[in-house]
């Protein structure tokens, strides 16, 4: 039986990582200062993160099956801490913008490979608690994200955040290299002739598999979507300093980690569809709550502890899905989710902007708030396929690893 060790190591990874993915937004004013730009154009160290970022998910999963999960974890992660660093040298928008690139390239590969190795790592019983734990403790660094940078950010200077992180990051990586190989005790599957592609052809050949990614997308873009903007929204509506903000953030963090904690029981109980459901169920409540808050700071905070919570729940559960899609490929289709996921965040983020531009705060949490109580609505009859058995697709995994052995 794998030790919670290696869930707690991946989801130290996951933490620098989720929390770097976030820093930009709220220190945005001050790098466009210290570079001499106007903030939209400054604009533009977010796209350049979050496009590597989502790509680069594609070609690591491929990757992590043929030479090791734990070995493209370990010096992805090097790499990643050294370019965070190199982002404070920065002294032109360009020049931030080429740092956050590479920076982003690096970052993809945590998420989706550590949850592939946990998929290899943990039997089905177990596993959904432990991708739980896992995404608990990452959601958190993403949560924290605005706070921190924000304080580092007025204490020193936005040079300083990337500093900041850097370190850090480099010693969650030295933990990593020498805890993290004995604690996997080498149990990881891997296939040296894993094909690139055709991993990711088979698994969208699957109706039940398709459907899954479908359901992963569209949570990305309601939930990220509205996760995006509560930042915004608590300033908006209470003229808080970032310092609160990154504080009042925190109850989503917290919903994360419970959700990812009872994730598993529910699914035990009413089955991972259903679970799935209640997770998104639990999501739109969160977005009519956070509208209904108005001037209530406490009802805000309330809504924003059960976004966590209900994303958590349903994204723990559709991850645990997924890792039997393909179990000799399963560093590819972890890759596929997150990059889904991520892609369904941005199409939501981009969307959000506009209906907040074009109408108001409240407009974006209704409009989300209703789109996943939609999405609720499905999840029971849309996944249904996809659990059958102890394999969701065991014509997927077949076929996928019949291409595995002939390549």
């Amino acid at each position: 039986m794998p030790s919670k060790r290696v869930v707690l190591l991946l989801g130290l990874a996951g933490f620098i990582v989720m929390a770097d993915n976030w820093v930009v937004s709220p220190i945005l004013p001050a790098i466009a200062k210290g570079v001499g730009v106007r903030p939209e154009a400054a604009g533009v160290l977010i796209v350049a993160y979050m496009l590597p970022f989502g790509i680069f998910q594609l070609v690591f999963g491929p990757l992590a099956d043929r030479f090791g999960k734990t070995r493209v974890i370990l010096v992805t992660l090097t790499a990643f801490s050294m370019a965070t660093a190199l982002c404070a040298i920065g002294t032109t928008v360009t020049g931030v913008a080429a740092f956050r690139a590479l920076t982003g390239v690096f970052a993809a590969a945590t998420m989706p490979i550590s949850l592939a190795l946990i998929g290899d790592l943990f039997p089905m019983e177990s596993r959904q608690s432990a991708i739980g734990s896992f995404m608990g403790i990452s959601f958190l660094g993403q949560a924290l994200s605005m706070g921190i940078g924000g304080a580092i950010a007025y204490f020193l200077d936005w040079r300083g955040v990337f500093i900041v992180y850097g370190v850090v990051a480099a010693v969650i990586t030295a933990v990593l290299w020498r805890a993290l190989p004995a604690a996997t005790g080498g149990r990881e599957t891997r296939d040296p002739h894993a094909p690139v592609l055709k991993p990711y052809l088979q698994l969208l050949r699957s109706g039940s598999s398709v459907r899954t990614y479908l359901m992963v997308l569209l949570e990305g873009a309601l939930l990220i979507g509205s996760f995006s903007y509560l930042g915004a929204l608590l300033v908006d509506r209470f003229g808080l300093s970032f310092l609160l903000v990154g504080a009042i953030m925190t109850a989503f963090g917290i919903g994360a980690v419970l959700g990812g904690r009872v994730s598993n029981r529910v699914a035990e109980r009413i089955g991972r569809p259903a679970t799935t459901a209640a997770g998104l169920a639990t999501a739109a409540a969160a977005d009519l709550i956070v509208f209904a808050g108005g001037a209530s700071l406490l009802v805000s905070t309330v809504g924003i502890f059960l976004l966590g919570l209900g994303l958590m729940t349903a994204h723990s559960t559709l991850l645990t899905i997924a890792t039997e899609f393909a179990a000799k490929a399963r560093g590819s289709a972890m890759s596929l989710v997150a990059f889904a996921f991520m892609g369904g965040g941005a199409i939501g983020t981009q969307l959000g902007s506009r209906i907040i531009g074009g109408a108001s705060f409240g407009t974006l949490y209704v409009a989300y708030g209703i789109g996943a109580a939609v999405l609720a609505a499905v999840a029971v009859p849309a996944l249904r396929g996809a659990t059958d058995a102890a394999s969701p697709a065991p014509a997927v995994a077949s076929v996928v690893e019949a291409e595995s052995e002939t390549v």
